[in-house]
């Protein structure tokens, strides 16, 4: 259970509902999860995230690791290069 461990998870609340918590909080939780679900997004469409066929979870973690390392990597150029970087060209070439 999360809870025992000290997670609480917090999720936006449908329109019809009402909502105790700060609005500062909310937005701020909107934000973040616009932004996983944009690198999510970014990591199936170009890693093909979904066609990773793997023999056990050792295998697939690690496919997996190497495809988190490489958007790692690519985000980091673009923070510290002076002109941006064409993500699609570096993962075709």
């Amino acid at each position: 259970d999360l809870r025992q461990v000290g997670i609480e998870l917090q999720t936006a609340l449908r329109s019809n509902m009402q909502d105790s918590r700060d609005p500062a909080w909310v937005k701020l939780l909107q934000r973040m999860r616009r932004l996983i679900e944009t690198v999510i997004g970014q990591l199936v469409e170009r890693f093909r995230v979904e066609k990773v066929w793997a023999r056990d979870r050792w295998h697939l973690t690690s496919r997996l690791n190497r495809k988190l390392l490489a958007h790692t990597l690519c985000r980091w150029l673009n923070r510290h290069s002076d002109e941006p970087l064409q993500f699609d060209q570096l993962v075709t070439q």
